[in-house]
């Protein structure tokens, strides 16, 4: 058993959100589901899904809690291609989208990231690391072509 599970309060969607997720990420299954009866939040539905053997848990129990984005899952992608995809999946409030974050139909922050920005933030090269950050300052979905033009001071 993965030792720590990442565990989210819906409202009442966390079947269609369980298979929204696994539809969304090709490695990922829905692991198992309960539902729990007579509850002070009245009938709980739990579902256990994997999106690539990360294990998650999303209960419906009601709306007293929302999401924000003080929480939120990173996925770290090799190529445009593969941002543009979870970009296109998972983005449902264009208000809400900058810097690469994004916000799902259920509320839910997701940073859509390109595998080589953590390494062009850590250059040693301080105008470099500058150059990268004044670049995705200004996006909303992260353009890997444009962030590697700033690492290099190309315009």
């Amino acid at each position: 058993m993965q030792k720590i599970i990442p565990f989210l309060w819906l409202d009442r969607e966390a079947g269609e959100a369980a298979k929204f997720y696994t539809s969304v990420f090709k490695e990922s299954k829905i692991k198992n589901s309960t539902t729990i009866h007579n509850t002070p939040s009245g009938t709980v539905e739990i579902v256990t899904i994997a999106l690539f053997d990360q294990e998650f848990t999303l209960m419906s129990a009601g709306p007293l809690f929302r999401f924000n984005e003080a929480i939120s899952f990173v996925v770290y992608c090799d190529n445009q291609k593969e941002i543009d995809y979870f970009w296109g999946k998972l983005s449902a409030d264009p208000k809400a989208e900058q810097c690469g974050w994004l916000k799902d139909k259920y509320g839910l922050s997701w940073q859509i990231v390109p595998t080589a920005l953590p390494k062009m933030l850590q250059d040693k090269d301080a105008r470099k690391v500058a150059r990268v950050t004044q670049a995705f300052l200004k996006m909303k979905k992260f353009d890997i072509q444009a962030l590697e033009r700033a690492y290099e001071g190309e315009k």
